[in-house]
């Protein structure tokens, strides 16, 4: 069956919560992916940040098909040997001292929201977001998100979450009340524009959180596991969080999400407190124990930084020669955005319309920048196909 046969089908059974582009994809290695119409693709999505090793890792597949052929499932009533060695590997490599695994970014940050809670004094419940956030589709996760487009038409959302002006520490400081127990930020908002988050800002939400007695919860579902060129993106700001999640590249491609926190703050969690059944299961854990440890690997980390300087100079450059539609690059490692100009912007959805068109995938994000996330594997080369398609589509729409 080619492309539109498959569409046809798929469109008379799914629930419609998706604009999709029509391409049917079968195939994926490395940076690139092919459709049932034989059609190729670079991809410079990943799935949402999810393939940073690239589509079908050979090492992630021996894992998957090893430990599939070994123990599938068991539950949480009993322990096994890739979630210990997985946990090994975050705690080891991070300043949590406890996991919890689940399925999801949205699971982790749910996870989050409960224990900032239950390890927060009586009547401290309020959790502050910035505006421009994303954090997920579940009713807490939406209402903790800071864009009204994702609250219409699931009112009323649940009460204790309060959205705090981007980039304006004086003004987060006046919304925090006796009833609050802690502040959530991404480091880098991807969904919100790929809009990074100031050194100094994020330390002073690190002091203001220290001052008031309130838990700093990281969700770095997006930029975590080396996509900013350091396995974790807090670790860029000199500080530490009491909380972060972590998702999508995870387990590159297998659901799985997960949350570390510090001691004090995890002993909230007792048993019956919080619980996921498949959270953990050893299939996506021992494909997610390959990729840390590739992450963790020599030269890895510093390549993903240098060719993400790479990439971005390369969209500066590009912004200087259509100025009227771009104004130049904002990322941080490999999830770089190129941030359009208020023409660009009423014509970002027919640019990457366009780049698809051309075999590129890339979407726009925020209303505000086209968003790039390709594998962290990327070459220059690709980087450099990349940049021609952009260039070329850019040139079309400058008429």
């Amino acid at each position: 069956m080619k492309n539109q046969a498959w569409i046809d089908k798929g469109n008379a059974l799914f629930m419609q919560t998706y604009g999709r582009y029509p391409a049917v994809m079968v195939e994926g290695k490395g940076c690139r992916l092919k459709d049932a119409d034989g059609r190729e693709y670079l991809d410079f999505l990943s799935g949402i940040a999810v393939c940073s090793l690239g589509h079908c890792y050979p090492p992630v597949t021996e894992a998957i098909c090893r430990q599939a052929a070994t123990l599938v499932h068991v539950s949480n009533l009993y322990y096994t040997v890739p979630q210990t060695e997985l946990a090994a590997l975050l705690v080891g490599h991070s300043f949590g001292d406890r996991v919890f695994f689940c399925n999801s970014g949205a699971e982790a940050n749910e996870a989050a929201i409960k224990l900032a809670r239950k390890a927060s004094p009586a009547g401290k419940y309020e959790i502050i977001s910035l505006e421009g956030s994303f954090h997920g589709r579940t009713l807490a996760t939406v209402a903790a998100t800071g864009q009204k487009k994702f609250h219409e038409g699931f009112e009323p959302l649940p009460e204790g979450f309060r959205h705090a002006p981007f980039g304006d520490l004086a003004a987060l400081e006046a919304m925090i009340s006796p009833a609050t127990c802690a502040i959530l930020c991404e480091p880098l908002q991807g969904e919100g524009g790929v809009r990074p988050l100031d050194k100094e800002y994020l330390q002073g939400i690190r002091a203001l959180c220290d001052r008031h007695g309130l838990l700093l919860l990281f969700d770095e579902v997006q930029v975590g596991m080396a996509r900013t060129g350091t396995l974790f993106a807090y670790e860029q700001f000199g500080i530490e969080p009491d909380i972060l999640t972590l998702a999508k590249a995870l387990g590159n491609g297998l659901p799985i999400g997960a949350m570390l926190a510090k001691e004090k703050v995890a002993a909230a969690f007792t048993p019956g407190t919080h619980a996921s059944t498949f959270g953990g299961n050893p299939v996506a854990c021992a494909a997610a124990v390959v990729v840390v440890q590739t992450m963790l690997g020599d030269g890895f980390l510093p390549s993903v930084a240098a060719k993400g300087r790479y990439f971005a100079a390369k969209l500066d450059d590009l912004a200087k020669r259509y100025p009227h539609l771009a104004i130049g690059a904002r990322g941080m490692g490999l999830i770089q955005g190129l941030l359009l100009t208020d023409q660009g912007k009423e014509l970002g959805p027919r640019i990457v319309q366009r780049l698809f068109q051309q075999g590129l995938l890339a979407n726009f994000a925020g209303n505000t920048a086209l968003r790039f996330l390709p594998p962290l594997i990327v070459t220059e080369a690709e980087i450099d196909q990349a940049m021609a398609t952009i260039a070329a589509v850019l040139a079309e729409m400058a008429g």
